[in-house]
């Protein structure tokens, strides 16, 4: 296998048959320790969560495979914490879509002095966010991704129907645990001119509550798999 790219919670390698292998990693991103999904850099490393992880993404994958929607995932080894995908060409140097279903964290920092932290935000708020750490990871909107030649405008709309027809999906299975899914981050490519979702569905990329008290990506991927 050749190493392709070494991202901050998983590497990416070719294989032979035209797929890509995702190896997953126990790196969780955050600041100083502490867990945060809405930060861009590697904050802690927790023993385990690269396999966990992946449990979780095979569990949502599996579920989204149901719901008639289409990913990049065909297999996985949890064994080996890797899993086999389609591959699928990124948008620009790489984008983030954050669906938010609830104000907090990084969107209470920018926008604060006019939503209160906790306030549910009707229908969900989708944003993206290039893949760039030096940059902070800039917002761009989807005119802006259609001015800079990253997409066309249909393939936005597709890719923000499915970015809040997936959440829907996560957040209901979740309710059904007694768990409230405040936001989740994505990533979205194409394959053969069709916008899919790649990367992973994982507990280190949502922000979940308990009877109002954050669940950490450990303790998370236990409720969802252990139910």
């Amino acid at each position: 296998m050749k190493k392709i790219y070494e991202g901050k919670t998983k590497d990416v390698f070719s294989l032979d048959n035209g797929n890509v292998l995702l190896k997953f990693k126990d790196d969780c991103t955050g600041k100083d320790g502490v867990f945060d999904p809405g930060e861009n850099t590697v904050g802690l490393k927790i023993d385990g969560i690269g396999k966990e992880n992946l449990k979780t993404s095979i569990y949502y994958f599996e579920l989204l495979k149901k719901a008639g929607i289409k990913t990049h995932y065909v297999s996985a080894d949890i064994d080996n914490a890797t899993m086999e995908v389609l591959p699928g060409k990124v948008f620009g140097h790489g984008l983030e879509v954050i669906c938010r279903l609830v104000a907090t964290g990084s969107f209470i920092r920018r926008y604060g002095e006019y939503i209160a932290d906790g306030t549910v935000l009707e229908g969900g708020y989708v944003e993206c966010t290039f893949k760039n750490d030096a940059k902070g990871d800039p917002l761009v909107t989807g005119e802006g991704l259609v001015a800079l030649g990253i997409m066309t405008a249909e393939m936005f709309e597709s890719l923000k129907a499915q970015t809040l027809a997936i959440t829907k999906i996560v957040a209901d299975d979740l309710k059904t645990i007694g768990l409230d899914l405040w936001d989740i981050k994505f990533e979205f490519g194409y394959n053969n001119g069709e916008v899919i979702l790649i990367d992973e569905i994982a507990s280190g990329n949502m922000r979940v509550y308990k009877d109002g008290v954050i669940v950490s990506p450990v303790e998370l991927t236990k409720l969802i798999l252990n139910r």
